[in-house]
C-alpha cells in the first residue's frame, strides 16, 4: 500500500516545485490558528475573573513561547478592560480573532493552491504515461485484453486515483501538522490531561484500520465490476449492428443488469462502509473528550489541575481544534484505500512488460536495397504454435503473395515484419541483417500496411491521410487521394478534405475507407508495402476502384500481398502457400498450377464458387 502511495506521489517530482512554499504556509497557517485559540483564554479569564490577569499590567520579556503570547495579548487586553470597560476588551479580542483567521485561512488558502497544482500535474503525468506504454505495448496485448478493461483503467482507476489519493494530499500533509501542533499545545498546558486522551487513540486506530482493510478488498472487486460494464458497453457499441440482427437486446440487457446489480451491491457495501469511517472516529473522539471533560472539570473543582477557568476552557478548545484533523485523516485514510486499489491497476498496465525491446546499439536504416529473408522462422501466440520453421526470401522490386485457408498464419507471418510481434525462434533479415538491430521507428518507416479492414479515425479526411506526417503540404495529400482514386468522391463531401469521415470513418462506404488507407500508404511512399486481403470486404465495383489503386501504389515497390481472391495475384512473381503454419508450396501460377497441389485446389475451388 505505501509503495503505491509513494509511486504515485512520485509523479509530483521534482518535490522542490511544491514543498518549500507549501510547508512555509502550512505552517504558518497552523501558528495563526493556535493563535485564535491561544487569544480566548485570556479573555475568559478576564470576564469572569480580572486578578487573573493583574500581572499583565507589566511588558512581557520577549521569547519565542505561548506565554509571550499570551502575556502580551493579556497586557492589551488588561488595559482595554481598564479604559474601556469589558465591552471595550470584547472588541478587542473580536478584531484580534478576525485577523488571526484571516491570516489562518489566507495560508490556508495559499497552501491549497499549491496542492492542487500538484494535484493536477500528478493526473496529467499519470494519463500521459499510460497513453505513452499503450502505444509502446506490442499487439499481443491487446489480443490478450478487453478493450473496455483498459478504457476503464484509463478512464475509471485514474479518477479513482485523483479522487482517492490526489485529493487526499492536503489531508494527508497538512492535518497531521495540526494534530502534532494541537497536541504539542495540549502537553504544554496538561501532560497529565493529555497522556489520558493519547490513551483512546490505539483504540480508534484499530477500529478505523479495520474499516479501511474491509474498504481495500470491496473496492478491488468495484472496479474489476466497473470494468467489465465498460468493456461490456464497447463491445455493445462496436456491435450494434449483430445485436439488432440476432434480435440480442435481451440477451445483452440481461448480461449487463447482472453485471451492474452486482456492482451496485459491493458498491453499495463499499461506500457504506466508506461512510462508517467519519462518525466512527467522531463518536470515539467524543467520548473521550466527555472522559477528558468529566475529568478535568473533577480536578479543577477539587484544586488538584493547576489551570485557570479560562486555560482549561482553551484546553477543551484545543482537544476539539485536534478532532477535526483527526477525522479527515480518518475519512481520508478510507478515500485512499480505494485509490490505491485503482492505483495498482494502473501501475499493473505501466508495469506490463515491452516485448518489442530495441537493441542496445540500434542501427539507423532508411532504404531498402536487396532482400527480405525469413530463415527457420517459428512463432507462436503464448503457449499456441503458429508458425513452424518458415523460409522465404524476398528479392527488391518483387510481388509477394501469401495463400491459404483461414489460420494458415498469414496474417501472422506479415506481422513478424514490422515487429508487431518478434518470432519465437530463427530470425528476419532486412539486407543481411536482423530486423531485431535495426531501430525499431526506421524499420517501420520503411513499410506501408494496408489491411482488410480499413483502420481510420474520427478526424478529417486530410488528416486521415496525412497521419502520422506533420506539416504535410495539401498538393501531397491530394496527389496521393488521386493516386488511390479517391480525390473525386472527397471533393463531392460537404467540407472536401476538410470533413469528418466520422467514428472509425462511418460515414464512408467500405471501399471509400479502403482508398483513403490507399492513400495514406501512397503519402507515406514507403519501399515495402504489406496488403492484407485489402479488398476481400469489397463489392465488385469498389474492388476494381481498389485493385487499379493498389496496382498504382504497387508499381517500383516490394509488395508482400495477402490474397483471398487468387485472381487477383495470378501475376505476382512468388506465390506462397500456406497450410497449418507450414510453407507447403511456393513458385509462380504456372508453375503451381502443373504441380496439381494445394495451390490448384484452392484456385478450382474459387472458380467452382
Amino acid at each position: 500500500m505505501i509503495k503505491t502511495f509513494l509511486r504515485i506521489l512520485a509523479f509530483a517530482k521534482p518535490y522542490s516545485r511544491y514543498w518549500p512554499k507549501y510547508i512555509i504556509t502550512s505552517l504558518l497557517g497552523l501558528i495563526f490558528g493556535i493563535l485564535n485559540f491561544v487569544l480566548i483564554i485570556p479573555l475568559i479569564d478576564v470576564i469572569f475573573s480580572k486578578e487573573t490577569v493583574s500581572a499583565a499590567v507589566e511588558w512581557p520579556t520577549f521569547s519565542i513561547s505561548i506565554d509571550y503570547f499570551k502575556a502580551l495579548f493579556s497586557y492589551y487586553l488588561y488595559s482595554f478592560v481598564t479604559h474601556y470597560g469589558v465591552v471595550g476588551a470584547l472588541g478587542f479580542v473580536c478584531v484580534s480573532l478576525i485577523v488571526a483567521s484571516l491570516l489562518a485561512n489566507f495560508c490556508k488558502y495559499y497552501s491549497q493552491r499549491i496542492l492542487v497544482g500538484m494535484r493536477t500535474s500528478v493526473m496529467q503525468r499519470i494519463r500521459s504515461a499510460l497513453y505513452e506504454k499503450i502505444t509502446r505495448l506490442d499487439v499481443g496485448f491487446f489480443n490478450n485484453q478487453r478493450k473496455g478493461e483498459i478504457l476503464s483503467s484509463i478512464s475509471n482507476d485514474v479518477t479513482e486515483v485523483q479522487n482517492g489519493v490526489a485529493s487526499s494530499f492536503h489531508i494527508i500533509l497538512r492535518e497531521p501538522l495540526l494534530v502534532v501542533g494541537n497536541l504539542c499545545v495540549l502537553f504544554y498546558m496538561s501532560t497529565e490531561l493529555t497522556l489520558i486522551t493519547l490513551l483512546a487513540l490505539p483504540v480508534s486506530f484499530y477500529f478505523i484500520s479495520k474499516v479501511g482493510r474491509k474498504l481495500r478488498r470491496s473496492s478491488g472487486e468495484a472496479q474489476a465490476l466497473i470494468a467489465r460494464i465498460v468493456s461490456q458497453f464497447e463491445e455493445t457499441i462496436s456491435g450494434i449492428r449483430i445485436v439488432k440482427a440476432f434480435n440480442a437486446q435481451r440477451y445483452v440487457r440481461r448480461r449487463m443488469e447482472e453485471t451492474n446489480s452486482a456492482h451496485r451491491a459491493i458498491s453499495k457495501k463499499t461506500f457504506n462502509r466508506l461512510e462508517l469511517a467519519s462518525p466512527l472516529s467522531e463518536f470515539l473522539g467524543i467520548f473521550v473528550g466527555m472522559a477528558i471533560f468529566f475529568y478535568g472539570g473533577w480536578m479543577v473543582e477539587n484544586g488538584r489541575l493547576d489551570m485557570t477557568i479560562g486555560a482549561f476552557m482553551g484546553y477543551w478548545l484545543f482537544y476539539y481544534q485536534l478532532l477535526e484533523p483527526a477525522r479527515s485523516v480518518a475519512h481520508a485514510y478510507a478515500l485512499i484505500q480505494r485509490g490505491l486499489v485503482s492505483g495498482e491497476r494502473v501501475f499493473g498496465i505501466l508495469d506490463m512488460p515491452v516485448t518489442i525491446r530495441k537493441s542496445e546499439n540500434p542501427m539507423a536504416v532508411s532504404a531498402f536495397n536487396d532482400r527480405i529473408e525469413y530463415r527457420d522462422v517459428c512463432f507462436a501466440y503464448q503457449s499456441e504454435p503458429v508458425l513452424h520453421h518458415i523460409n522465404l526470401t524476398v528479392k527488391k522490386g518483387q510481388m509477394v503473395a501469401l495463400v491459404g485457408q483461414s489460420g494458415a498464419g498469414k496474417t501472422t507471418m506479415v506481422d513478424l515484419l514490422p515487429r508487431f510481434y518478434d518470432v519465437t525462434d530463427g530470425e528476419i533479415r532486412l539486407d543481411g541483417v536482423n530486423i531485431k538491430n535495426y531501430d525499431p521507428h526506421d524499420l517501420i518507416g520503411l513499410m506501408g500496411v494496408v489491411t482488410q479492414e480499413a483502420i481510420l479515425f474520427n478526424d478529417t479526411v486530410f488528416n486521415n491521410i496525412a497521419f502520422g506526417s506533420e506539416n504535410m503540404r495539401e498538393e501531397a495529400v491530394i496527389n496521393a487521394a488521386k493516386i488511390a482514386n479517391a480525390h473525386e468522391f472527397i471533393m463531392q463531401m460537404p467540407d472536401g478534405y476538410r470533413s469528418n469521415i466520422g467514428d472509425r470513418g462511418c460515414k464512408l462506404s467500405g471501399g471509400q475507407r479502403q482508398r483513403i488507407s490507399i492513400a495514406r500508404a501512397v503519402l507515406k511512399n514507403p519501399p515495402i508495402l504489406i496488403l492484407d486481403e485489402a479488398t476481400s470486404a469489397l463489392d465488385t465495383e469498389s474492388e476494381r476502384l481498389v485493385q487499379d489503386a493498389l496496382a498504382r501504389l504497387m508499381q517500383n515497390r516490394t509488395s508482400i500481398v495477402i490474397a483471398h481472391r487468387l485472381s487477383t495475384i495470378q501475376h505476382a512473381d512468388l506465390i506462397v502457400v500456406l497450410q497449418k503454419g507450414e510453407i507447403v508450396e511456393q513458385g509462380a501460377h504456372a508453375e503451381l498450377i502443373a504441380q496439381q497441389g494445394v495451390y490448384k485446389r484452392l484456385c478450382e475451388m474459387q472458380t467452382f464458387e
